[in-house]
């Protein structure tokens, strides 16, 4: 279970996070929803320590530290029980799809390069990519270079993944293969905390969805709840430009 309790995040005078509260149970997919602006990606880089939050605390399963007082030990602990797939693929360009997935086996987790290789080949079959081993980013589409970031993220199996829009600078005809792979994913129980703008997949495979704005948690709810009968009048109005649904509830 990942839960963060009272987060507060402010750069300079601009207040970005206002005391957000958030718990993933395991197994669950909990899908973060809201306009640009809402605090919801810095929400994810501080629960990975890219950010450090202001105010506020994270437990993850046995660790439970506030974010302001994490010293390194606290912070490298967090990081080996999450992994994070990014907007923008974030590969090494010089790298093969293959050493990209097993860099961080090696060089943070001390995994036997014959091992990490094995593991790398497993997941990258894992996400369709199996005949992509040598190919490195600028061969690959961005669908197929973030199925790489996908792959990379499950490689070192992590208690929770964290997506940040992973769809967002896709192609449309692209987005399909990268939330197909993620729909595979939550078949298989594996714990997702997802910021995206994709409707249909929040209401498809979201154990959860977390409405946000102005850096706060407006409304929370089963996908039925929020998609059909949302409570908030701030959650309805954004809902209402992309639900189209006769039994929607405005």
């Amino acid at each position: 279970m990942l839960e963060v309790r009272n987060v507060h995040k402010a750069f300079g005078k601009a207040n970005i996070l206002c005391g957000v509260d958030i718990t993933v149970e395991k197994n669950s997919v909990v899908v973060l929803l809201g306009p640009s602006g809402s605090g919801k990606t810095t929400l994810l880089r501080c629960i990975n320590f890219l950010e450090r939050a202001d105010e506020g605390e994270i437990k993850i399963d046995d660790i439970d530290i506030p974010f302001k007082h994490a010293g390194k030990k606290d912070i490298l602990a967090v990081r080996r029980k999450t992994a994070m797939v990014f907007q923008n693929y974030c590969l090494f360009k010089n790298k093969t799809a293959l050493e990209n997935v097993t860099e961080g086996l090696i060089a943070a987790r001390k995994v036997p390069r014959n091992e990490a290789v094995a593991i790398g080949k497993e997941n990258l079959n894992k996400v369709g990519l199996g005949s992509k081993y040598d190919a490195y980013p600028c061969q690959l589409s961005g669908g197929q270079q973030q199925r790489v970031g996908i792959a990379r993220a499950i490689a070192v199996k992590p208690d929770v993944i964290l997506f940040d829009e992973p769809t967002s600078a896709l192609d449309p005809e692209l987005i399909g293969e990268v939330l197909a792979v993620m729909k595979k994913l939550a078949r298989e129980g594996i714990t997702m905390l997802i910021v995206t703008h994709e409707m249909n997949f929040a209401r498809d495979v979201a154990s959860k969805v977390v409405f946000m704005d102005g850096g706060q948690v407006i409304e929370e709810g089963r996908p039925g709840e929020i998609f059909r009968q949302a409570k908030e009048q701030r959650t309805k109005r954004f809902l209402q430009r992309f639900v189209v649904s006769d039994d929607y509830n405005i």
